[in-house]
């Protein structure tokens, strides 16, 4: 039997008591919107420091490699903080955040993309700690922020300048880089050539800046790492046509943007043939639209043609190979858009959109033109000597299989991406874990002249540098506790140099060992990892749109 219960409204005393008393459904609802906004950060905090966890055994030169795979199935082994989050699953939102804070320091530093998602994990960790000790995050947010300020002007007193005719202390900072890559073997004959592509690009006493695009980084499969090259010209990864040309000497360039091959209508349509005259009339037509473009083209006085991929038609074909065979004319087809303004510049050729264009002046020049072999079956183009003023080379990278061919390629590109650092800030600094643990001992010293909840919060940040160091040592299974406490002790006493040395291990001065890092990378990844924790700790709430 259903019984029904009536529901009496209250009196407006009753009401008013009810309200001034605050009541049991009114504790629990205030209690509650205030456990969300906390409950929001953990979970941020937790999501984020996951992703940090996950690429934290990859730090330094004893660092483990992720092998990833694909949708389709490729495999990448590498260990680059940048390039293993780039190709992570990544949902949650505030974890994006640390991708994207990778993403930031490769752009800003090109190095120490691991370095800056660890360290803000360990800033996030500190800063979950002082949130359930019930400090409120704005103050948490602001005290970081003196000790990111406090943190820059402690690095700056503690570099070391450079100069940009110092070629051996360049070599060493970026032997330092690639030391923690898959071909760190190779890092004696790298680490010179990225110095020498960057060198070859820049007027060292006037440079604030470098622009890698100047430098085309080519991987091709063949040969061994140790075949790795620098190319003062162009290296162009497809091969040449069947022309029974290999070999230009003082060659003129033609880079071309139209195709070699019959037109076709704006629409799809279809011309039916009825007779053998009517198709007889077609390819002789074909033939000579062919032959006229080809006589045009070496009438400029072209004798090396460059033709620009078209996904619409052929760029070249059998009829148009045949001529340009007969005219002794090297060809190499299917050049990609993104090479256009490269291959241009560096040869002073400009690109002709139509035959009607194809002028001796519009050509490039340069001293030699060849198809060479690099092991494996595979060929390349190479163009050296070209006679323009452009500073802009290439980099033949070659690995025994595509794996490390790729490997090889984002090392040297990290590698030009150090020196490209010093070259707008021209200081160094050591590495090992030196500077962090300096920083370390000199914000503990600055937390303790000041006084409340910054000075704890200040502390908090402090601590939390020596996550680099303790990774490191863990890293090259050495125990990370009594390491990073002896470093501790080494740096009180006054070393400031003194760094891990995971070969050795143990700690010695880092710089006598030769390894250094600019400025900026630390300074980059100091920054990045506390806007970033600044940012994360700011939100409150996760608000889904339809």
């Amino acid at each position: 039997m259903a019984t029904k219960t009536a529901t009496a409204k209250p009196s407006a005393p009753a009401a008013a008591k009810v309200a001034m008393s605050g009541g049991k459904s009114g504790k629990k609802k205030q209690f509650r919107d205030k456990e969300k906004p906390t409950d929001i950060r953990l979970s941020n905090i937790e999501a984020a420091k996951a992703v940090a966890d996950a690429i934290r055994t990859s730090l330094g030169p004893k660092g483990m490699d992720k092998m990833i795979q694909g949708k389709t199935g490729d495999v990448t082994i590498t260990n680059d903080g940048a390039t293993i989050l780039k190709e992570m699953q990544v949902f949650h939102p505030a974890a994006r955040m640390l991708v994207e804070l990778s993403k930031a320091q490769d752009i800003e530093a090109g190095d120490g993309t691991t370095s800056v998602v660890v360290l803000c994990g360990a800033l996030l960790d500190a800063a979950r700690k002082l949130l359930q000790r019930g400090i409120h995050p704005t103050t948490i947010s602001e005290a970081f922020q003196v000790a990111q300020n406090k943190a820059v002007e402690v690095l700056t007193g503690i570099a070391q300048p450079i100069k940009l005719s110092d070629t051996e202390s360049l070599v060493k900072m970026a032997s330092t880089s690639l030391n923690s890559k898959v071909v760190s073997q190779y890092s004696s004959l790298l680490a010179p050539l990225s110095v020498e592509a960057i060198m070859n690009i820049i007027d060292p006493a006037t440079a604030t800046n470098v622009n890698l695009k100047d430098i085309r980084v080519v991987a091709k499969v063949g040969g061994t790492v140790e075949d790795t090259r620098l190319v003062k010209g162009i290296v162009l990864t497809q091969k040449a046509q069947a022309t029974g040309v290999h070999r230009v000497e003082r060659a003129k360039v033609a880079l071309i943007q139209f195709c070699l091959s019959p037109p076709k209508t704006d629409m799809d349509n279809q011309v039916v043939i009825s007779d053998y005259t009517q198709m007889d009339r077609i390819l002789r037509e074909e033939r000579a639209y062919i032959l006229d473009l080809c006589k045009k083209i070496k009438k400029s006085g072209a004798n090396v043609l460059l033709i620009q991929k078209s996904i619409l038609r052929d760029a070249l074909n059998d009829m148009a190979l045949h001529f340009l065979t007969k005219m002794k004319v090297l060809v190499v087809k299917d050049i990609e858009r993104d090479e256009i303004d490269f291959v241009s510049r560096t040869l002073g050729c400009r690109p002709v959109a139509t035959a009607d264009h194809m002028l001796p002046e519009h050509l490039g020049q340069a001293d030699l033109v060849e198809e060479i072999h690099i092991g494996g079956g595979n060929k390349v183009v190479s163009i050296t000597g070209c006679q323009t003023n452009a500073k802009t080379c290439s980099i033949l990278v070659q690995g025994s299989n595509k794996l490390l061919a790729e490997e090889a390629e984002r090392s040297i590109h990290d590698a030009l991406c150090v020196i490209r650092c010093l070259v707008k800030n021209k200081n160094m600094i050591a590495g090992g874990g030196a500077p962090e643990v300096e920083l370390s001992i000199k914000l503990a010293q600055y937390a303790a002249t000041l006084s409340g909840v910054e000075s704890h919060c200040i502390k908090a940040f402090a601590d939390a540098l020596e996550i680099i160091p303790f990774t490191l040592a863990e890293n090259a299974g050495l125990p990370p506790i009594n390491i990073v406490t002896e470093l501790r002790n080494r740096h009180a006493e006054g070393e400031a140099m003194a760094g891990i040395n995971v070969k050795k291990c143990c700690i010695t001065n880092i710089t006598e060992e030769n390894v250094l890092q600019p400025l900026l990378v630390s300074i980059s990844a100091i920054t990045l990892a506390s806007e970033t924790v600044r940012s994360i700790l700011k939100i409150d709430d996760i608000v889904n749109t339809r």
